[in-house]
């Protein structure tokens, strides 16, 4: 059996990963190490949490005494880092954090794969890596990184720890860099259940700016077979883009939320626009299609609509959420813009 250490398991696109693991791959055992930040919720895995290949355990990744004991008692094979401090609001108000989690928490993990002889590090990433884009273009996996806010700062500056773990050293790994992900569990500081929640409720959707910031949309379960394609596929040391082919405005995905949901325009606000907020991001997939075979399987337009329909299916989910500690964050983001 293949034992694997999903770090950040607890998370939005962490915890899809786990389940779709848990559903697809017999004969693959998860332990899933997540700290339970604001954004990590045991919720996102219930009816999975008492099942005998799921082994969850909460722990911060920059413990290496705990992530050492947890690959020897359980033989671990490969490690996936979900784990990181994510939100790139948050990183202008409190970057630090994202250090620390993102960076020195990646590189206890690298040691500690690298003194274990872990077959395979797969570091997940993103596309916010390379910067912005222009009016037309592609991220590609050769693109120049060009980080703008400190949570993409943190994010290269992983990747390039990685590497160099496997330059140095001959560690195993793989780097992943996804565009937008949308889909279930998702921690509503994001804007598509921000915007789902509030509109559901008739509250104002607080837009950025204009509105017209363009990202490549992909729905979470796409995003976890490209993983775990990487994972089981890739030659070592290779990176791969992974997106979903979707560019949409910003307020090209409002609309549809508010379409879906039949709510009116009037509900939206522009409110005063983020610091170096970039203007556009689109992924270039097709090295990861022709190498492994891989492509998205779910368009946008059948993706918001699933996306809409659970989060509507899943209201005690949502309300839980945004309750007590995120209220107060969503007030101090939002008020007076």
């Amino acid at each position: 059996m293949r034992t694997i250490l999903v770090t950040g398991g607890a998370g939005f696109i962490g915890a899809n990963f786990v389940r779709m693991v848990l559903d697809e791959q017999p004969g693959t055992r998860v332990v899933n190490l997540d700290k339970l930040t604001y954004a990590g919720n045991l919720e996102n895995l219930t009816g999975y949490t008492d099942t005998p290949d799921h082994i969850f355990v909460k722990g911060d990744i920059a413990d290496a005494e705990l992530v050492s004991t947890l690959i020897d008692e359980h033989k671990i094979n490969a490690i996936i880092n979900f784990a990181a401090e994510s939100h790139v609001d948050r990183s202008l108000v409190e970057p630090g954090v994202f250090i620390q989690t993102n960076v020195q928490g990646t590189l206890t993990l690298l040691k500690l794969a690298l003194e274990k002889k872990i077959e395979r590090f797969l570091q997940v990433s993103t596309d916010e890596v390379y910067g912005s884009l222009g009016d037309d273009g592609l991220f590609t996996e050769t693109t120049p990184l060009s980080p703008n806010s400190p949570y993409s700062a943190s994010k290269a500056a992983a990747d390039m720890l990685v590497a160099a773990f496997g330059h140095s050293f001959g560690l195993k790994y793989n780097i992943t860099r996804c565009s937008n992900n949308y889909g279930p569990y998702q921690f509503p500081e994001k804007m598509l259940p921000l915007m789902i929640h509030n509109a559901k409720n008739d509250k104002e959707l607080p837009v950025y700016g204009d509105g017209l910031y363009v990202r490549d949309w992909l729905f979470v379960y796409d995003h976890c077979t490209a993983i775990w394609k990487v994972l089981t596929e890739a030659e070592p040391g290779t990176v791969y883009n992974v997106g979903g082919n979707n560019e949409k405005t910003n307020m090209a995905v409002i609309g549809a939320i508010l379409e879906r949901l039949d709510k009116p325009e009037s509900l939206i606000r522009h409110v005063k626009d983020r610091p170096g907020h970039d203007r556009r991001y689109a992924i270039d997939s097709s090295k990861i299609m022709s190498e492994l075979g891989w492509a998205p399987t779910v368009t946008f337009e059948e993706g918001i609509l699933k996306t809409i329909d659970w989060y509507l299916s899943n209201s005690d989910w949502l309300d839980h959420i945004v309750s007590g500690q995120y209220q107060q964050y969503y007030d101090s983001m939002y008020t007076n813009r």
